[in-house]
């Protein structure tokens, strides 16, 4: 019996082994193909066969790249960990904000800015706390950034059809724009003039074209509303 069992033992190990072979060796060839449906399918088989937190977040990583981002969560989980790593909370905080969670995706952003602070990691803390109602915490993610915004340092947005790029300063001063007119409704044209700023840097900057299309309308507004 106690040679039935071993062999049985080694005759699985030895399955065990050649599938594990099996699936880097397809792993290896779907990354080649650039097939991301195949990277998926062998690192979760992989992780099957073998569980590895280096792994799980690589395969989180992906799912999120392909715009997958309830399915990186799934993966990894939304929780604050203090010893996930830096690609793990990268995950967390991206896929967050892609899922409207602006307040779990902040908390996020806070630990890789925590971790290597930078511009652009700033520009996301500022539009997160603006978001939530946070414009103090905003002004500061913003000076900061102004500050340190290198020239060839860009932001993408994708409000239009066709993504484009800004310069990072341009970027942060239309946030300060919108933190001016959250702190002073009734200066309206302080909020304007900063957003003029952006745009004297990118005319072409269409998310901050139309900041101030709204606000410049909602400055005209009581002058043009029916009497009662």
């Amino acid at each position: 019996m106690v040679l039935v069992l071993s062999v049985g033992l080694y005759g699985t190990a030895q399955t065990k082994s050649e599938l594990q072979k099996h699936y880097e060796q397809f792993y290896n060839q779907m990354r080649l193909q650039g097939d991301v449906d195949g990277v998926i399918n062998a690192l979760t088989h992989l992780n099957v066969l073998s569980p590895s937190k280096e792994r799980m977040d690589t395969l989180a990583y992906i799912y999120a790249n392909d715009n997958q981002h309830l399915q990186a969560l799934n993966t990894i989980g939304i929780e604050k960990v203090d010893n996930d790593s830096d690609l793990a909370v990268q995950v967390k905080a991206i896929s967050l904000k892609a899922l409207n969670q602006p307040k779990r995706a902040l908390e996020q952003f806070e630990v890789l800015y925590q971790r290597n602070p930078n511009p652009y990691l700033a520009y996301e803390l500022a539009d997160l706390k603006i978001i939530v109602g946070d414009n103090a915490g905003a002004s500061t993610n913003i000076e900061y950034g102004i500050a340190n915004a290198k020239d060839d340092m860009r932001y993408a947005f994708y409000e239009r059809q066709q993504p484009y790029e800004v310069p990072l300063k341009a970027a942060f001063l239309h946030l300060k724009g919108l933190v001016q007119y959250n702190n002073d409704k009734e200066n309206i044209d302080a909020a304007i003039a900063i957003i003029d700023e952006a745009l004297a840097i990118d005319p072409n900057f269409n998310l901050a074209s139309l900041s101030k299309q709204a606000l410049t309308s909602g400055k005209e507004a009581p002058a043009t509303e029916p009497k009662q």
